[in-house]
């Protein structure tokens, strides 16, 4: 089996309106390995969310290709990269998108009982995963009594709920300070460390990005290599 997980070949995405037209990615092209940690970074209004969203079958490129385990991911119907995103990947967000009325344990299950899984399997899965995340004791909360940087865990959690192959996460540090930010990178490298699930980041955060095993700089719709820092896993 070969070690690319997602390969991304000439991505181009252009927005219009009746006066502009803006081009926010030029023929991008990357691939992503099992087991990679992978940062974008790059202003404000470059394209690094289109480019995860592109990645993530969230948003369609004009033009290119973007195979998963080899299986091409554009052109299929929205029931089928729908089905793919909840089997194969996990999604963390700057704001973590919890639901305030229900429970962290209740959170983190919830990809699973959507899908139809029975709720005590869900909550034994979620349970555990709290654990691994460092939040036990705090199952029980609801979001308004945790931490901005407990509920980014709560969070990470939920996105592995489902097992998924990688990780996409769009400024997972932007709203926390500089410790717990550290703690939120050390929580990524020791998911990816236990369960190799490949983690693809946007961030501003450029110690978070240095420490990734790759990171890329976009500018003006150009994609580069700006770091890397260990041999592919």
């Amino acid at each position: 089996m070969t070690n690319v997980l997602l390969n991304a070949t000439n991505i181009s995405k252009s927005y219009h309106d009746a006066e502009h037209n803006l081009t926010v990615l030029k023929n991008i092209s990357i691939q992503i390995e099992r087991a990679q940690t992978v940062a974008f970074v790059g202003a404000s209004g470059s394209g690094k969310s289109t480019l995860l969203h592109i990645l993530g079958t969230l948003d369609q490129p004009d033009s290119g290709s973007l195979l998963f385990n080899g299986n091409e991911l554009i052109g299929l119907s929205k029931i089928k990269q729908a089905q793919f995103r909840n089997k194969e990947l996990g999604f963390v967000y700057q704001f973590h998108h919890l639901l305030p009325e229900f429970t962290a344990i209740e959170n983190v299950a919830m990809p699973l009982l959507i899908g139809g899984i029975n709720k005590k399997l869900a909550l034994e899965k979620s349970a555990m995963l709290l654990e691994k995340v460092g939040l036990a004791d705090r199952a029980k909360h609801q979001p308004n009594r945790l931490s901005g940087g407990e509920r980014q865990r709560v969070a990470i959690a939920r996105s592995l709920v489902n097992d998924p192959s990688l990780i996409l996460a769009d400024e997972p540090t932007g709203n926390l300070d500089s410790k717990t930010s550290m703690v939120i990178y050390e929580l990524i490298t020791k998911i990816n460390d236990d369960l190799g699930t490949a983690f693809v980041l946007v961030t501003h955060n450029n110690e978070l990005a240095q420490n990734m095993d790759v990171s890329y700089t976009l500018n003006a719709g150009v994609l580069a290599l700006s770091n890397t820092t260990s041999e592919a896993k």
